[in-house]
């Protein structure tokens, strides 16, 4: 038995908290040490996802914007020649 086996996933579908593998892996989320912890998975999930959106965020604005003209344009140009 795996160590994953005694841990705790939040049933997507159902809204359950499990030890193990008792539902197919697509509706769980985890693992959790807790089941306490198991059972914020919906709450924890919204607060990485906005943290992991403000990381991105910050990435894409310290990216210097893209020239005007790209040279995309100078391809163009020759392949109508």
């Amino acid at each position: 038995m795996s160590s994953d086996d005694k841990r705790y996933w939040y049933n997507l579908t159902t809204g359950e908290v499990e030890q193990g593998y008792v539902s197919p892996s697509v509706d769980r989320a985890g693992p959790f040490d807790t089941a306490e912890e198991a059972a914020r998975a919906p709450e924890i999930i919204r607060e990485r996802s906005r943290t992991w959106a403000e990381e991105e965020q910050r990435e894409d604005e310290s990216r210097p914007a893209p020239a005007t003209d790209a040279p995309f344009d100078d391809m163009l140009e020759n392949d109508e020649k």
